[in-house]
């Protein structure tokens, strides 16, 4: 893993502008990529765990509160390979050549994609809380319907602050007051147009097509009770996705158990990360 001293303008300014940093010890690199309405202080409970033994390369989403808003182009990020775009040419920049990708949500669904580009790069993906499409179909059950959607976009554009005050404690799930005002927190700090954009194209994504193009060997983090992502897409996913996959279940409430419930992903975690390719 190079130094950035050797990185080009080009890689220095990406990571810069996603406050990329690498810290902790060790030959095995862990990319830890954070979710929508987060940013990588949403890993500060797990980080401790991991540093020790590996090497963990941290980093914002362009679209994440802690990132220069100026720095969002709407025209790029319609769809999530713009975002595999960054993560890849974050990887080339500090020089791996391949690591464990640990995914949350949206997230998740960019490792996908950026291993089916670059198989090579990715010895396991880590899939917490991922859906390859929230929307219901004819067969398929993602756990929300269109007009569902359609309130969700009409309260975050009527009164953003309201909508984070009603949707956060809802994601977390779990009576973890801490986890909520977190959450809340780094909601809030995304501004509102580049919060409801990204909404957008989450929810429009649709993968299931490309899962089976996927040869890395895959474990999906599922929790017992998350109103993002019902368990019946942990086993689409499961059934779906080309490479080898297991379903890890966490038996905690909400969507995002590494806030709420650290100890409990952190268990799921060493055992993903100690297993062979």
């Amino acid at each position: 893993m190079g130094g950035n001293s050797k990185l080009g303008d080009g890689s220095g300014k990406l990571l810069e502008m996603l406050n990329v940093r690498v810290v902790g010890a060790g030959e095995r690199v862990v990319v830890l990529s954070h979710g929508f309405g987060t940013d990588q202080s949403a890993w500060n409970r797990v980080l401790p765990y991991l540093q020790r033994d590996y090497r963990v390369v941290l980093y914002d989403l362009v679209c994440a509160g802690s990132v220069n808003p100026d720095h969002f182009d709407f025209r790029r990020y319609t769809t999530l390979d713009a975002y595999v775009d960054d993560l890849l040419a974050i990887l080339d920049a500090l020089g791996v050549e391949s690591c464990f990708f640990v995914g949350h949500s949206f997230s998740a669904m960019v490792g996908i994609l950026a291993a089916i580009r670059r198989p090579e790069l990715f010895l396991r993906l880590i899939l917490i809380g991922a859906s390859p499409r929230f929307l219901n179909d004819d067969d398929y059950h993602g756990g929300f319907e269109l007009e569902d959607f359609d309130k969700v976009f009409a309260a975050m554009e009527a009164n953003y602050e309201a909508w984070v005050q009603g949707f956060a404690p809802l994601a977390v799930g779990a009576d973890v007051p801490a986890a909520v005002r977190e959450f809340s927190r780094t909601l809030f700090n995304m501004r509102p147009d580049i919060s409801l954009f990204v909404s957008r194209t989450v929810f429009s994504s649709d993968l299931r097509g490309v899962l089976g193009l996927v040869r890395t060997p895959c474990v999906v983090v599922q929790t017992a009770k998350d109103v993002s992502v019902p368990s019946s897409v942990a086993a689409y996913l499961k059934a779906h996705l080309g490479g080898r996959t297991a379903i890890e279940h966490i038996p905690v409430e909400g969507h995002l158990p590494h806030l709420s419930a650290p100890a409990a992903l952190v268990q799921v975690l060493r055992r993903a990360l100690a297993s062979p390719r």
